[in-house]
Formats: structure tokens, C-alpha cells, sequence
């Protein structure tokens, strides 16, 4: 790899639920460290971790130039329900959409369907009268000598924060924003969220529930980045902080804490920006990237260098696989699959006797049984200990022994007892049930989004994902696995690629039989000016790259889909372009078009980035193969013969390109391990990577 000339230190640090991961690139080196997560204050973490790395490098914290920071405190948040204490203020008659949702079942049969509850009771609800309809046109005015008692009644109640969601207020905000001028001024105090800026787009109920998400956590996520950004100073940072977004560009400390929704899903984000990097990096146009760290496991397809996007997704979902059981949020973001199957989820026996694993996670503290950290439920990482995969002593680079005889005692009591099991075969059992569920959650990602998932390059990367990724290619019939460097800190590396970079989406119906360009190009040019100074903040002076598309769909159809648009001031005679485009969107999906039905634009989307630093990989020469001598050997359990058999264990900082490894064999480094099964060989090619080939039969 060459890094451009010059290049200052740069920082990405990514908190996850278990472990707290950072990367440096300085002066042409990469270095990563990773520690235990802090939950109690996770600025702990943050900065215990990036001393020691700033230690290893030689560099003090005024020699950093950037520091990119994702976290999953906004998602955990939500999901725990340890947010603020909010309230909604919406349309008299409306108080009850985050509740009647879309009224239908994500589980036709389930007579004892269970229902994500509101992030908002129902007591804390409170309609207020104006309305406004779907044109924008003030039907019934604000009644703002009401809201004088209301404001006390949310003092009374100590409200934290307040969401206000009104109806039809993406096309006029005129209402939302008095009604938080006034709150503002008579409750100084009171965090204010509207839903006409967290989510300017029609369907009300995606729309107020991402503004009760958003109040939700913005006070804690605003406590917790100004708690942060005061440590960075007191240590003597003072470079710019800037903020992952789900979405995978990068934004400031200010738009993160007035827009604390929109850092939901930003670690994971940084992933799959880390695989599209690999990806541009080998050439590879179908990419599978599977990022599986200590709490969950992340699947993205990659597609032609570029991860798949949506604008909407679901957090907290109750049942596992159903799309409906979760609680919707309508954000920019990176599409993937999430499932809590990492190495700390917790193992058990159903009461039919069957194995299940997660979603629950030991997490950090008191962490998988062997971390002797009082953890006594089995985890997945215990399994993989018990398997022989994982060496118990130089687990982390050494600075963590494993306690083998806590975990054997958690699985014999939980699994192996109960079913009957030697110990082996029960954290096989645990194993497999982890890697049958991710490889499903890959099946089901790939045929919702109407993509194949076989024939693609599996891009494994995360503390525990090279552990699994040969088994989890064996269940998705894949032949070709790559384990890139720092592989273990993926996501850290990933926010380094990432660009400064701000999306807005605009709901605005238009006809294509009735194109109004002048409308199309006034909306563009307001969404530029609001884009331009929040990416401006990080980006100075530098050009701007601006794209744009479209959410369109056939008239009377009930969903659109994404559309992308010429970048340039639009005319009335581009409605055939527009039109000539969805149809080709269309066609690529469902493989046909619908003749003689018009075509109308719901929203439309404008990304304005800056350019990132380009990692630029030079011309690499095929490397010679040679046979490495091991490091050592170890008992292994092999699932085939079930028995322990002697495997070659490697030094990944020991072996050149070129490097064969038949399977089976372990590669070993400081944050992670990879598995080289019997039905793969294993080779370092050109750029250092561990590339995982099926063996032909």
C-alpha cells in the first residue's frame, strides 16, 4: 500500500458493545489496538485506547490531524430503552399513529403477536390543534394559547425531550417550528426534535417515530460527545472530532447532536466501507461483506464497488428475521442484515432441547466465561475456545489470558449437561447454530433485496468473523473468502475511507406527464444550501461532489424505488430521461416494465461529499508460492472425524506473500484468528491478505 505523500495522522475509533477499536495511519503505517468496552462511560474506552496506539506510534495528541469516532450508543440506547424521558406533540387525532403503526401482522398466525412498544407512552403524548393538509395549505390554525398549559404540564412531568410531529409537515413547517420557538422559550432547558428536519418525507407514522427516536436520544448523545470532546481537550487533542453516520459519510460534532439518529448503525457503516475499500482494492464486483464482532453480526452486499443503500430501516426488532417487528426509522443508510450472533452472545438449551444462540450478549462486563471477569453463562467465544481455535493465551496479543476451565464448567452446566453432550460436541452444537444462523440471515438479506448471494467473494473482518467465515462459505456455497488486514478493527479502519459527506431527502410529488423543472431544480438548489455549510464545517474550502436521485414509482403503487439522476439543472423535456431511468431501475428488479401507467416522484435525495484521502495501491507483482514452516501446533476439533486433531498454527506477521497454507491450519495475529478449514487452502497474496480458496474435488 502507498499512502500520498505528507499524509497526517489520522484516527478512526469505533465503540462497540464488547470491544472499543481504534486505527492510526501515520507517515505510511496503519496501527490498531483494541480494549474491553467501558459501558459505565465509554469515553473511557475511547481514550485509554487511542494513548496506547499514539504510544506505539511515537506520537503525542497533538500530532493528529483527525479523529473519526462511530458508536453504538444511539442503538443501544433504543434497544435497552435507556433513553430520555420524552414526550409527542402531534396533530389533534393523531395521537395514537406510533401505536396503530400500519395495522397489519408481521406474523399472520401468531394469535400472541408481540408489538414493539412506542419509545413514547401514551400519557406523554399530547395533541395539539392546527392542521395543515397535503398541499401545505394551513387548514385549521395553531391554537398557540394551548400550548401555554402545555409547556407547564411537560415541566411537571420533567420532561427531557420533546418530539413534535405534525401532519403533512414536510410540505409547510410553519407550525412545527412555532410551536418549538415557543417551547424553547418558556422551557429553556427542553431538547427539542421536529420531525419536518430529522425526516422531511410523507408516510406520518415512519416520520414521527424517527422524531420520537431522535428525542429519544439526543439528550444522552449530546451529554456523552460533550463529555468526550471536553476529555479530547483536557489530554491535548486538538484536532477536529467528527462523526460516523449511518449513511457512511462523516459529519460534526453539532449535526450529530441535533441529528443523534442519524449515528444508528454508524460502526457497522464503517464496515462496509472497510469491505467496499478491499473490494476496489482486488477488483472484485460481488462482494459479501461479513463483519461479526463481540455483540452482532453485520451482512452487506457489495455491488460494483458500492454497498447497498436505503433510506429507511428497522432497530429493536422483536422476532428476528421479520421485517415489521421493529421499530422504523426513515434515515440515510448502509443496508445490511444485523443479528445478535457475535462472540459474546449467549448460549442455551430451549425448553424443546434444541441449542439457541443470542441475541443476548455477555457484552464487555462481565463479558464470555473465560474472560474470569464473572461471566458464567457460555458464549460463543467460550465454544471457539473449547474447539482449539482460539489459543488462550495469546488472545489479544497476549494482554488477556483465557479461563478454559470457566468456560468447560458454563458449557457442561447450560449445554452439555442438559442435552446429554461431551463438552466438544456442545460447543460444536453452539458453533454451528451461530453459523447456521448467520449464513440463513445472509440467504434471507440477499432474496429480499432480489440479489443472489452465491457467486460472491466473502469479506471477513471483526474480532470473531475469520473464526467463522470458512464454515459460514462452506453453508453459502461460496468459494473464495479474503480476511483483509486489520481485520480486527475493520470498521475503525473503514471510518478513515469514509468521506465527509451530508444526504437530505425531500418529499415532493411530481408527475413525469407533468414534469415542473423549475420545481425539481428550486427544491435541489434549497437542499444544497442547507447540505453545504454542515459538510463546509469539516470539508473548508475543497470542491464538493454532488449526486443525486429520486424515489419514484408507477402511479397507485404503494412503494417506490431508487432512482439515480443526471447532476445538473433539469428541463421540462427531461421527463422522458427521468421516466427512461426508472424504467431501467425497475426492469433491473422485477425484469419488466408496466406500459401505459404514468410514473410520479415522491422524494427526492441530494448527497453533497468532499474527497477523501485515497489510499492508492500499487502495481503488486504475483507472488511466488512458498510452504511456511508453523509456529507450533495445537489440537483442533474437527468436525468431521469428531476428534481433536494436531493443526499448523501460523504467524500472520510472520508470513510474506505468497505463502501457502493447506487446510487445516489456524492463522493467528493480535485481534483475531483465521480458520482455515479441510475443504480450503490458504494463501497471502499481493497485498497481504489472507485469501481462502475452495479446494477442487
Amino acid at each position: 500500500m502507498v499512502w500520498r505523500e505528507g499524509s497526517e495522522a489520522r484516527l478512526g475509533v469505533d465503540i462497540g458493545g464488547t470491544f472499543t477499536d481504534v486505527a492510526l495511519e501515520s507517515a505510511g503505517r496503519r496501527l490498531s489496538a483494541k480494549i474491553l468496552t467501558t459501558p459505565e462511560a465509554p469515553e473511557r474506552a475511547v481514550l485509554e485506547v487511542m494513548r496506547r496506539v499514539l504510544g506505539e506510534a511515537g506520537l503525542g495528541p497533538a500530532d493528529l490531524s483527525i479523529i473519526i469516532h462511530g458508536t453504538t450508543l444511539a442503538t443501544n440506547a433504543i434497544i435497552e430503552r435507556k433513553g430520555a424521558k420524552t414526550a409527542l406533540l402531534t396533530t389533534e387525532g393523531f395521537r395514537d399513529t406510533i401505536e396503530i403503526r400500519h395495522e397489519n401482522r408481521f406474523e399472520q398466525y401468531d394469535v400472541n403477536i408481540d408489538l414493539p412498544p412506542p419509545l413514547v407512552p401514551r400519557r406523554l403524548r399530547f395533541p395539539v390543534r392546527e392542521r395543515i393538509d397535503a398541499r401545505g395549505r394551513v387548514l385549521v390554525p395553531l391554537d398557540e394559547p394551548a400550548l401555554m398549559p402545555l409547556a407547564e404540564r411537560l415541566a411537571a412531568e420533567e420532561i427531557e425531550s420533546v418530539a413534535i410531529g405534525f401532519l403533512h409537515s414536510f410540505t409547510n413547517p410553519a407550525h412545527e417550528r412555532r410551536v418549538g420557538e415557543i417551547l424553547a422559550r418558556r422551557l429553556p432547558g427542553l431538547v427539542i426534535t421536529l420531525s419536518s428536519e430529522v425526516s422531511p418525507e410523507m408516510r406520518e407514522y415512519e416520520r414521527f417515530s424517527t422524531a420520537c427516536a431522535n428525542a429519544y436520544v439526543q439528550p444522552l448523545i449530546g451529554r456523552y460527545l460533550g463529555n468526550l470532546e471536553a476529555s479530547l481537550r483536557q489530554e491535548g487533542f486538538v484536532c477536529p472530532l467528527f462523526l460516523m453516520l449511518s449513511g457512511g459519510g462523516l459529519t460534526s460534532v453539532e449535526t450529530a447532536i441535533r441529528f443523534p439518529v442519524r449515528l444508528v448503525e454508524s460502526g457497522p457503516a464503517g464496515g462496509a466501507i472497510f469491505a467496499a475499500e478491499i473490494a476496489r482494492q482486488c477488483r472484485l464486483d460481488k462482494v459479501l461483506s461479513y463483519d461479526m464482532g463481540g455483540t452482532t453480526a453485520k451482512i452487506c452486499l457489495i455491488d460494483e464497488l458500492k454497498p447497498q443503500t436505503n433510506r429507511a430501516f428497522e432497530v429493536a426488532r422483536i422476532y428476528r428475521f421479520k421485517k415489521g417487528s421493529g421499530l422504523p426509522l426513515r434515515i440515510p443508510v448502509i443496508e445490511m442484515v444485523e443479528i445478535g450472533a457475535g462472540g459474546g452472545s449467549i448460549a442455551r438449551v430451549d425448553r424443546l432441547k434444541r441449542i439457541s444462540v443470542g441475541p443476548d450478549s455477555s457484552g464487555a462486563d462481565p463479558g464470555p466465561a473465560c474472560y474470569g471477569r464473572g461471566g458464567t453463562a457460555p458464549t460463543v467465544t467460550d465454544a471457539d475456545l473449547l474447539l482449539g481455535r482460539i489459543d488462550p493465551v495469546g488472545f489479544s496479543g497476549g494482554r488477556m489470558a483465557l479461563d478454559r476451565a470457566a468456560a468447560e464448567a458454563a458449557m457442561r452446566r447450560e449445554v452439555a449437561e442438559p442435552l446429554g453432550l461431551a463438552i466438544e460436541l456442545a460447543a460444536l452444537g453452539v458453533s454451528e447454530i451461530v453459523d447456521e444462523n448467520m449464513a440463513n440471515a445472509a440467504r434471507v438479506h440477499a432474496i429480499e433485496s432480489g440479489k443472489d448471494a452465491r457467486g460472491r467473494t466473502l469479506i471477513a473482518f471483526g474480532g470473531a468473523a475469520p473464526l467463522h467465515a470458512a464454515r459460514m462459505a462452506e453453508k453459502l456455497g461460496l468459494d473464495r473468502v479474503l480476511v483483509p488486514s486489520y481485520a480486527g478493527v475493520g470498521s475503525a479502519v473503514g471510518f478513515l475511507r469514509a468521506p465527509i459527506a451530508y444526504e437530505i431527502v425531500r418529499s415532493a410529488l411530481q408527475r413525469l406527464d407533468m414534469f415542473e423543472a423549475a420545481a425539481a431544480n428550486a427544491l435541489f438548489a434549497a437542499m444544497r444550501a442547507e447540505a453545504e455549510p454542515i459538510v463546509r464545517r469539516g470539508a473548508g474550502g475543497v470542491p464538493l461532489s454532488e449526486s443525486r436521485s429520486a424515489f419514484m414509482r408507477y402511479r397507485g403503487q404503494g412503494h417506490e424505488i431508487a432512482v439515480p439522476l443526471p447532476t445538473r439543472p433539469y428541463r421540462d423535456e427531461d421527463a422522458s430521461i427521468l421516466r427512461n431511468a426508472f424504467e431501467q431501475a425497475y426492469r433491473r428488479l422485477y425484469s419488466r416494465v408496466i406500459p401505459g401507467v404514468e410514473v410520479e416522484v415522491l422524494s427526492w435525495v441530494l448527497l453533497l461529499s468532499a474527497p477523501v484521502p485515497a489510499e492508492t495501491a500499487a502495481a503488486m507483482p504475483v507472488p511466488v508460492s512458498y510452504s511456511p514452516e508453523p509456529a507450533r501446533v495445537r489440537p483442533v476439533f474437527d468436525p468431521e472425524t469428531g476428534e481433536f486433531v494436531e493443526v499448523a498454527i501460523h504467524e500472520r506477521r510472520n508470513l510474506r506473500p505468497g505463502a501457502f497454507i493447506p487446510g487445516p491450519a489456524v492463522i493467528v495475529e493480535d485481534e483475531t484468528s483465521t480458520v482455515v478449514s479441510r475443504l480450503f487452502n490458504a494463501q497471502i497474496d499481493a497485498f497481504g491478505y489472507i485469501e481462502l480458496t475452495r479446494r477442487q474435488v
